[in-house]
């Protein structure tokens, strides 16, 4: 199980990254970009990710790691659950997502 305090720290380990609100969320952004958000409610993440990347991690535990209904879904966006993510898949989807968001410059 993953908590909030863990997510942070994992985000912002990485080189540039910056932690705002966004809406009801925190997000996690490098060049002002968005690559994660955090819902401490829910205890979800969402993630930006490429559509070859969201398949392969989706391919995981689709009650784990699982698009984002809709538009946003098929741009990438990937939901999360933190309750039930191990901690070095997190660690692989952070980075990627992380990643995939610092070459858009």
């Amino acid at each position: 199980m993953i908590d909030s305090n863990y997510f942070r720290q994992l985000a912002l380990s990485f080189p540039g990254t910056a932690e705002s609100s966004h809406f009801e969320k925190t997000s996690f952004r490098v060049n002002k970009k968005i690559f994660a958000t955090l819902s401490v409610d829910t205890r979800i993440a969402c993630l930006k990710l490429s559509a070859i990347d969201q398949s392969v991690f989706c391919v995981y535990d689709k009650m784990i790691i699982y698009p984002v209904p809709g538009k946003w879904g098929q741009q990438g966006w990937t939901f999360v659950e933190l309750n039930k993510v191990k901690r070095a898949m997190l660690k692989d989807i952070l980075t990627t997502a992380y990643t995939e968001v610092l070459k858009r410059k």
